[in-house]
């Protein structure tokens, strides 16, 4: 089965996708741990990952029960069809968040446009480019993420 993506009401990630579990929907709605302050006090609590944006595993035919639930509105095109998320993405996600803060890398003697596969870390079989080399970090670029990752130099 594909996943996809649907678009919510806005703050509705996490109650849309309690509700499609109970109907029996597949959902993922990647949280992170913020620290959020009022004037009078601070508090930890889990936000989205994306705002307005949860994941659903159905097949195909199933796609509009979705639509039973508050809070649903419509899923996320892209050229003119429903967007499907590989699982391998899905499963990038899940590394990332689940991997603590430090994590090691080793990269040795690369070069600009060199291309590599991470061998550890959140991105763990994640292919990159070297975008850039200096004296203290790499810029590697994940493309198959679309994103931008920097990576600090272990000290010897």
């Amino acid at each position: 089965m594909n996943w996809y993506v649907v678009y919510t009401k806005p703050k509705w990630e996490k109650k849309v996708a309690e509700r499609l579990n109970e109907i029996g929907v597949v959902t993922y709605c990647p949280l992170i741990t913020k620290i959020s302050q009022w004037s009078d006090r601070k508090k930890t609590v889990s936000v989205p990952l994306f705002n307005s944006y949860i994941f659903v595993q159905v097949p195909e035919k199933g796609r509009n029960k979705i639509f039973e639930v508050t809070g649903a509105i419509r899923y996320l095109f892209w050229l003119g069809k429903p967007a499907v998320v590989r699982d391998s993405e899905i499963e990038a996600i899940q590394n990332w968040l689940s991997a603590p803060a430090d994590f090691e890398v080793s990269i040795d003697k690369w070069q600009k446009g060199d291309k590599i596969i991470l061998e550890s870390g959140p991105f763990i079989t994640q292919p990159a480019i070297i975008q850039e080399v200096k004296k203290n970090h790499y810029i590697l670029i994940l493309e198959s993420l679309g994103c931008v990752l920097k990576v600090k130099k272990k000290e010897v």
